[in-house]
């Protein structure tokens, strides 16, 4: 079939692959036409080990019954083996599945047989080769819950051993440097897993490339202020787990923990507690749900386990974290997180949505302004519709994404921040930011926000500077909380479950409420409601406010 692009996708085309490394263009043409043979040969002998393996992440329980699985809030029955590849099912649902996370999950202990059958029937199922399970990165999920449920005394079956050593041998060949980020983490932890539980020669390579991938790749993913290059709570959290892992690995097999690995943990601790609610679950910036990775409090109680200590930090009114992007302002009864950040790394920014500007507030303790959520990654327009601007609170200006977000994982043209300014005196905050994704519209408008921040209220004021057609900043409600407003919504009240009250006050703006979704996990959508505020000017003011004690 032919394909024809248009000139804006041609241009669209443009602005989002000469962002890509040359490397991500060589490896991908080279992956095309270079087929891996997977190699036979017996696996290299099991290492012995001398340290104790320390319980890690228990993951959420996802194996019903011996054929029937539950992942992405979706529960299947399946009939092997055609089901591993089954077409009908998201490509991220079949991903779960062969990633074996049930092995390291709630309650696992109360289904060792059925994880041995599945073992032995996915090595079956599942010729070298072929099929979603060899990808590399289902291969590098799947390879370390192996290991760890072997680590955590359950002998891997008969066959075992000689498939991850198969497994491990066509990762090898196929590292994912077309994709770079957490992939290519996923790929080389897999390697320090396989090169440690196996031994000789082999295993020893495995452990070198490994090591030189998760060396270098931590220097890069892992900034100076403690968060990930990508920006996702999400993906923050799931590296961080990663760590906890190698540590507890090493300590296994008596290795020496490199510093720079305990320091990045330190750093990331704390960064994943302040980009936290006091509900304990994370903010949801960029690709983010619940459900996908541990909490803060949980992988602050594994890295104790491991012996990492006690992470305290202090709580001032402003948390600035200036590499990654992200400020938490913290009052007596409420909190809110700000996005000033880019969207990611320029060259992988496929994890990214359109949120720049956008904030998320908790009063009471309760989620009260909430940021979209992320609910599918299928190539499609509800995927499309929760990565744009819209989904966010934040602005839109001319119906316009703030960055082009397309295709799953694309962008093309990004908006980046300038010109933040922080003043604090007392428990009284001011940001101010402004982004420049407007730029490219007729007029070259830019979006100004400033967060006014004191004990019993937040006032949000947005500012176009520069022509435009039409404007308006969105302020997504949790769904838990009752929302009343008379017909022009220019003022009204969000009630919390507690019976708490928060108030707000529009100023300049036409305020109204429409039905918006709430997306806080995969394959989950909750109705919710949306302030919407459109500009009667440039500029518009939100004023919200609660009883203070």
């Amino acid at each position: 079939m032919d394909v024809v692009l248009s000139l804006s996708q041609v241009f669209r085309l443009y602005h989002t692959v000469r962002h890509l490394r040359v490397q991500q263009i060589g490896y991908r043409l080279w992956y095309r036409f270079r087929k891996a043979a997977p190699d036979l040969r017996p696996a290299p002998a099991v290492r012995s080990r001398s340290g104790v393996w320390h319980p890690p992440v228990a993951k959420p329980a996802t194996m019903v019954a011996p054929d029937r699985f539950r992942f992405l809030n979706e529960a299947r029955t399946l009939v092997f083996p055609a089901d591993w590849n089954n077409p009908t099912l998201s490509k991220l649902w079949l991903y779960n599945l062969h990633y074996f996370d049930d092995l390291v999950s709630d309650g696992a202990e109360n289904r060792t047989d059925w994880h041995r059958a599945l073992i032995r029937r996915w090595i079956i199922d599942n010729p070298p080769g072929l099929g979603n399970g060899w990808e590399p990165y289902p291969i590098s999920l799947r390879a370390v819950n192996w290991i760890k449920w072997a680590l955590a005394g359950n002998p891997l079956p008969d066959g075992a051993p000689h498939s991850l050593a198969v497994q491990t041998r066509y990762l090898r060949q196929r590292l994912e440097y077309h994709l770079l980020g957490n992939h290519l983490w996923a790929n080389g932890k897999a390697l320090i897993f396989a090169g440690l539980f196996f031994e000789g020669p082999e295993a020893e390579g495995w452990l070198e490339k490994g090591l030189e991938i998760v060396n270098r790749e931590l220097a890069e993913q892992v900034l100076p202020d403690g968060g990930h290059f990508e920006r996702s709570p999400m993906y923050h959290a799931i590296i961080l787990e990663d760590l906890l892992d190698l540590v507890n690995l090493f300590a296994v097999y008596q290795r020496e923990v490199d510093q720079k690995w305990t320091t990045a943990i330190a750093m990331m601790r704390t960064w994943l507690d302040v980009l936290s609610h006091p509900d304990g679950r994370m903010a949801l910036f960029n690709d983010a749900a619940f459900g996908i990775a541990a909490n803060w409090q949980v992988l602050d109680a594994y890295a104790r386990r491991l012996g990492l200590g006690i992470q305290e930090h202090a709580q001032p009114a402003l948390t600035r974290f200036p590499e990654s992007g992200y400020i938490r302002l913290q009052g007596p009864q409420a909190v809110a997180l700000l996005d000033v950040a880019p969207v990611g790394p320029d060259y992988i920014p496929g994890h990214a949505h359109a949120d720049t500007l956008s904030f998320e507030l908790s009063v009471f303790g309760q989620r009260v302004l909430v940021n979209g959520g992320t609910s599918t990654y299928e190539k499609n327009a509800e995927r499309e519709r929760q990565r744009g601007t819209a989904a966010h609170t934040t602005v839109i200006v001319n119906e316009t994404d703030s960055s082009e977000v397309w295709g799953g994982f694309r962008v093309a043209r990004r908006a980046q921040p300038f010109r933040l300014e922080t003043r604090v005196k007392g428990q009284t905050c001011w940001v101010k930011c402004a982004h420049d994704g407007y730029r490219r519209l007729p007029g070259k408008p830019v979006h100004w926000r400033e967060w006014h921040w004191q004990d019993g209220s937040l006032t949000v004021r947005d500012r176009i500077e520069g022509p435009f057609r039409t404007a308006r900043a969105r302020y997504h409600f949790h769904p838990e909380l009752d929302i009343q407003a008379g017909s022009d919504a220019g003022q009204g009240r969000a009630v919390l479950p507690s019976g708490q009250v928060v108030d707000w006050r529009v100023q300049n703006g036409r305020g109204k409420l429409v039905d918006g979704s709430w997306h806080p996990e995969f394959g989950l959508s909750i109705p919710n409601r949306c302030l919407e505020v459109d500009f009667a000017g440039p500029e518009v003011e939100v004023v919200f406010s609660w009883q203070t004690e």
